[in-house]
């Protein structure tokens, strides 16, 4: 399977009724901050849909169980996807461009 990376996407407030747009099978995903690019997640899954929806740019505090809104505000945050036929073929992709990243950054340091 040819895959290539999904244009970034804003990720998606659930308190603005937003919904994650993501394949529901294998694949890979980076998740990062929108103003400095920084990579905030990376992983080779076996569901890209459900592996996006689990992630928390913010921690669930005793406080919001009673309505209370914590003062802290979520990370801006961008993802893509890369999706593939097998969590074996993610895992190689993850990888190999894990390999890429190291490579480059060898060079530019």
């Amino acid at each position: 399977m040819t895959s290539t990376w999904s244009e970034w996407k804003r990720y998606p407030k659930a308190a603005r009724g937003e919904k994650l747009e993501a394949p529901i099978g294998p694949g890979v995903f980076e998740v990062r901050h929108t103003s400095s690019g920084a990579l905030f997640a990376f992983e080779a899954v076996d569901n890209l849909a459900l592996a996006l929806s689990s992630i928390t740019s913010t921690p669930k505090s005793f406080a919001s169980w009673f309505g209370k809104r914590d003062p802290v505000t979520s990370p801006d945050l961008e993802y893509r996807t890369y999706a593939t036929s097998t969590r074996e073929e993610a895992k190689v992709a993850a990888e190999r461009m894990i390999g890429r990243r190291e490579a480059f950054m060898s060079h530019v340091a």
